[in-house]
């Protein structure tokens, strides 16, 4: 599978997104390049078409997804009763990579998906690796017992003091476990980028 090398520093500046450590992404405030601060106060207005563009790059960075796992997550998105917008940034925000990250137990997405892939995560008690598998209400997400004495376990209680666990999930600290208690919802579904205009980019 490709892989976005570009580093995640410029990839902040440039989205005007945090996407690694806030004190390194947001150090300037303008794009990266030796013309960066020329850019800053000269750029041009963007068209339609560059900000649907725009506001996709920012979702597809955000969660760490390629432009096909992307594009077929809103294919789902559209076939499903509702509001795209909504619906699509709800199955972003009920990947298992994601609530992972959402429970604290990951510094980063990149990080909760690398528990999910090694075999650390547990859906209702039965293994799962598939970064991209989707939650529903009243699954319960826990950690193996045998990876328990690992590096990567051993650092949660420690990422989840400085992390705040959205509505839509119920957490565990003492059992190191989660519930899907609802889908995400309002403020839950404010992730940083438009996806109205992510819509209207894939229905041209």
């Amino acid at each position: 599978m490709g892989r976005n090398t570009t580093p995640i520093v410029k990839r902040s500046r440039r989205l005007g997104l945090v996407l690694g450590k806030e004190k390194f992404a947001r150090r300037r405030a303008y794009p990266p390049g030796v013309h960066g601060p020329k850019q800053s106060k000269m750029r041009p207005r963007l068209s339609a078409y560059g900000e649907q563009l725009r506001e996709k790059q920012k979702a597809k960075a955000l969660y760490g997804l390629m432009e096909r796992q992307f594009r077929n997550t809103f294919a789902k998105a559209s076939k499903t009763k509702g509001n795209t917008a909504e619906i699509l940034v709800r199955l972003l925000e009920m990947r298992l990579d994601n609530a992972v990250y959402r429970l604290g137990w990951a510094k980063s997405r990149r990080h909760a998906r690398q528990m999910v892939s090694h075999g650390f995560i547990l859906v209702n008690d039965k293994s799962v690796d598939i970064p991209s598998f989707t939650l529903a209400v009243g699954d319960v997400i826990g950690v193996k017992e045998s990876k328990r004495e690992k590096p990567l376990v051993k650092m949660i209680p420690e990422t989840m003091k400085s992390s705040t666990t959205p509505k839509w999930i119920a957490r565990d600290d003492k059992a190191l476990s989660g519930k899907v208690t609802a889908t995400p919802e309002g403020e839950d579904l404010d992730q940083g980028f438009a996806p109205t205009f992510i819509v209207e980019f894939y229905s041209r």
